[in-house]
């Protein structure tokens, strides 16, 4: 018995005079390196910059190469489907584009589609959500403006180095440090002396369910457009009609050139013949201007 006492007090002589050494060397400037503060600053601007590299942004500019027209265009005054669209003949492809009023100057983001047939009066014929918002009468010819629009790529502005960003106000010095002189034997004692705290349990995350995995295609505009509409509710209300036949629609919100627009498109569809058999669908419907999209 009196063996044991001897070897424990004997270990907890060689453990306080480990701890008095690493105190010593502390206080010589040795060990304990991870206390030291990092010098972070230019790392932290390599970060900054690094993380904005190569990173792009999307925006719709005005494509008159595409298409342009710059005459009068006519509402007939009866209602039409589709949402915001105008026609005009030999119109290859459906484009987005921006209309003008020009005698008002309200614009609206649209739909281009191939005019099918002429008729005497103006080239461009509007739907009615083009003409109330442009603020057209109906059968009464007005200037407009038609221009297709693209979707080009720019690079996000690179932050400011740390020393940009840094005003001339210098920042206050931290508070000093009071020193405290220390006996290193009575610390490391207390230390061996003082109870391990009990660890606390650490709650188990909850479980969270997978997003639907969207159906992939391999085609190149696996979507259908419905329409593009100037008020939320015009293409909320086409979304739920769709639904109520068995058609599951999506309305996706843009802006372009301050001008906010909803799309309702439906798809993706995984096949030719899927996307075919849906749009004779859509058209039966009488949305004869639905067209095919990327997205």
């Amino acid at each position: 018995m009196g063996h044991t006492h001897l070897m424990t007090r004997a270990w907890r002589m060689a453990v306080l005079l480990g701890a008095t050494a690493a105190l010593a060397a502390c206080e010589d400037g040795q060990g304990f390196d991870f206390l030291k503060k990092k010098d972070t600053a230019e790392t932290d601007t390599a970060e900054l910059v690094a993380s904005a590299d190569g990173e792009t942004i999307e925006r719709e500019v005005e494509a008159p190469e595409v298409f342009q027209a710059n005459e009068d265009g006519l509402w007939d005054g009866r209602p039409s489907l589709g949402g915001v669209w105008v026609a005009y003949p030999g119109v290859k492809d459906p484009e987005r584009v921006v209309i003008r009023n020009l005698t008002n100057d309200k614009t609206v983001i649209g739909a281009l589609f191939r005019r099918e047939r002429d008729n005497p009066g103006p080239k461009l014929q509007l739907s009615s959500d083009a003409a109330q918002t442009l603020g057209l009468v109906a059968g009464q010819p007005t200037k407009m403006s038609v221009v297709a629009l693209r979707t080009e790529q720019v690079p996000v502005a690179q932050p400011a180095a740390v020393s940009e960003l840094e005003g001339t106000e210098s920042l206050p010095a931290p508070d000093a440090i009071e020193a405290q002189s220390l006996d290193p034997i009575d610390q490391a004692r207390a230390a061996l002396d003082k109870p391990a705290p009990e660890a606390t349990p650490v709650a188990k995350p909850t479980p969270v369910a997978a997003a639907p995995v969207r159906q992939s295609s391999s085609l190149s505009k696996p979507y259908i457009q419905i329409g593009i509409f100037s008020v939320k509710d015009n293409a909320d209300n086409t979304a739920t009609s769709l639904r109520g036949i068995g058609i599951v629609p999506e309305v996706k919100q843009g802006s372009s050139q301050g001008k906010n627009f909803w799309r309702v498109v439906v798809g993706p569809s995984g096949s030719s013949s899927e996307r075919a058999t849906l749009l004779k669908k859509v058209k039966g419907l009488g949305f004869n201007d639905a067209y095919f999209v990327t997205n």
